[in-house]
C-alpha cells in the first residue's frame, strides 16, 4: 500500500494521473494514488507491454498527463512548458536505460559528463566534473585507462552498465529512474548490479524507482509495487 505525507517530502508524487496514446490500438494509463518518499527505494514491477513505459515517460515529463498530478521533488510538471520540463529533468533525474543508450564512439568519460550540457546547476554541483566522473568511476570499479581513452564500444555489458549508473549519478540529482537495468544479466550478476546501484544511490542521498518484470530482485529494497496495483491499464482497437 501507498503511504501518503506532505507532497514536498516526495521524490515523485503522482495524482488520479490520467493519460492516453491514440493509433491503431488505443491504450490508456490511470493513476490514483502514488508516492515515493525522499531517500526510499522502489521497485515497481510489471510485465511487458504492461504500461512502465508509458509511466516512466509521464514522470520523467517526456509526456504531459491528461489530467492530474505528476510531482516530481516538490515541482508539478504539469505547471511547467516543455523546455522548462526538460531542464527540470536534466538538473534533477539520473535515468539508466534498460539498453544503456551510450554514444558507442565517444569515449566512456564523455558519455558520463554529457548530462551537465544540458544542466547547469547539476555540474555546478559536481565543483570540477572530471574528477568527479573519475571518483565515480574509480568507486564503481572501472579502469582509469578505458574510461578516459578506450570507447563506449569497448566495453562489456557489465562495464557498459556501470557506466550508465556513473552517467545517472553525476552530479547528485535527487531522483534515479532504473529502466530494466538487469534484463541482459543472469541472477548472481544482476543481484551485484543492485547492490552496487544501492551503494551508488545512498551515498549520494538520492530516492530511487527502479522498474523490471523480473521480481526475484524485489527484496533488496525498502517497498516493491505491482504495477496492477497503482495503475488502471486499458486496451481497445480505434475505430
Amino acid at each position: 500500500m501507498t503511504k501518503t505525507g506532505d507532497p514536498f517530502d516526495t521524490a515523485i508524487d503522482l495524482r488520479d494521473l490520467r493519460f492516453a496514446w491514440s493509433g491503431r490500438r488505443h491504450f490508456s494509463l490511470a493513476v490514483e494514488r502514488f508516492e515515493l518518499r525522499r531517500g526510499e527505494a522502489v521497485f515497481l514491477q510489471g510485465e511487458s507491454g504492461g504500461g512502465k513505459t508509458t509511466l516512466l515517460s509521464l514522470i520523467c515529463g517526456i509526456n504531459r498527463p491528461d489530467s492530474g498530478q505528476v510531482r516530481v521533488d516538490g515541482t508539478d510538471l504539469g505547471a511547467l512548458r516543455g523546455g522548462a520540463r526538460d531542464r527540470l529533468r536534466a538538473e534533477r533525474i539520473g535515468v539508466i536505460f534498460q539498453m544503456f543508450n551510450l554514444l558507442p564512439y565517444a569515449s566512456p568519460l564523455d558519455n558520463i559528463l554529457l548530462p551537465l550540457h544540458f544542466a547547469p546547476e547539476r555540474r555546478a554541483r559536481c565543483g570540477a566534473p572530471r574528477e568527479a566522473a573519475l571518483h565515480l568511476t574509480d568507486t564503481l570499479g572501472l579502469p582509469r585507462d578505458l574510461i578516459e581513452h578506450g570507447t563506449a564500444a569497448d566495453l562489456s555489458v557489465g562495464q557498459q552498465q556501470r557506466v550508465a549508473v556513473a552517467r545517472a549519478l553525476i552530479g547528485q540529482p535527487p531522483l534515479i529512474v532504473a529502466d530494466e537495468p538487469t534484463s541482459a544479466l543472469d541472477a548472481s550478476a544482476q543481484a551485484a548490479f543492485v547492490d552496487l546501484l544501492f551503494d551508488q544511490v545512498r551515498a549520494a542521498g538520492a530516492s530511487l524507482l527502479m522498474v523490471s518484470h523480473d521480481d526475484r530482485l524485489s527484496g533488496h529494497f525498502d517497498r516493491a509495487v505491482r504495477l496492477e496495483e497503482i495503475a488502471t491499464v486499458t486496451r481497445s482497437e480505434a475505430a
